[in-house]
């Protein structure tokens, strides 16, 4: 593994957090939405990541990238408010069952990765650049 194979993991993973992070917001945003239908409510959404091991005419490329992103099917959650303008026949309204805490604590992790490989990259820069001061 060359050198310049760690900036091409420390940047698909920062690619690959930063749709993490996004996939967040949006389940965010769409936490406290309803609907007067169970089949057309938000669900949630996650990222699904894979390693990433290419070896084309003798040159290796690894990272991490995003090979889908699947939506959740954990139920909607049924509320009783028939004076709602969006209740079905029965009075009920339905809303995503997204955990807020646990999105918040996804979204601290990702950004916490997203930090880090941040981190990875300056200072595999900066090693670099202290390498090729040695030859001056």
């Amino acid at each position: 593994m060359g050198m310049f194979n760690v900036f091409d993991v420390a940047g698909s993973a920062m690619n690959a957090q930063t749709v993490r992070l996004n996939t967040i917001s949006s389940n965010l945003a769409n936490a406290d939405s309803v609907s007067g239908n169970p089949d057309q409510v938000y669900k949630a959404k996650n990222p699904v990541f894979e390693s990433l091991l290419k070896q084309e005419l003798g040159k290796n490329s690894v990272g991490v990238q995003v090979k889908e992103i699947l939506e959740s099917n954990a139920p909607a959650l049924v509320r009783y408010q028939p004076n709602h303008p969006l209740a079905d026949e029965q009075g009920n309204i339905y809303s995503p069952n997204i955990n807020t805490v646990e999105e918040m604590a996804n979204m601290m992790s990702a950004s916490r990765s997203y930090q880090n490989n941040v981190e990875v990259f300056n200072t595999s820069k900066q090693l670099l650049m202290q390498t090729i001061n040695m030859g001056r």
